[in-house]
């Protein structure tokens, strides 16, 4: 995982990107110590009682954000929300990452 996240990290930096977001995360309890970016706010949903298909979003600490709670069937599917308030005048923005197992029916 180390090195994965060093990529992220530097291509992060480089391109100064607000948001990310990551399917297929595979992580549980385990990784807690080890996900986090400098500068950015983490949200996370891990598959429970399976492997894979957990989804993360990071969102750069310097925008104002919340977790949205959507109700959705989370049998279906993994996903995250988040709604980022828009600055003086513009519309809030609401932001997500969805992953939907192969193996998932119709």
């Amino acid at each position: 995982m180390g090195n994965k996240q060093e990529e992220l990290e530097t291509c992060v930096r480089l391109e100064g990107y607000d948001l990310i977001g990551i399917t297929e995360t595979w992580w549980d309890s385990s990784y807690d110590w080890s996900v986090g970016m400098e500068g950015y706010r983490l949200f996370r949903k891990d598959r429970q009682g399976r492997r894979g298909g957990g989804v993360a979003l990071y969102v750069n600490d310097q925008l104002e954000c919340v977790e949205l709670h959507l109700g959705m069937d989370e049998e279906l599917t993994k996903s995250l929300w988040v709604r980022i308030k828009g600055s003086t005048g513009a519309g809030d923005i609401i932001a997500g990452v969805c992953y939907r197992p192969p193996d998932q029916g119709d």
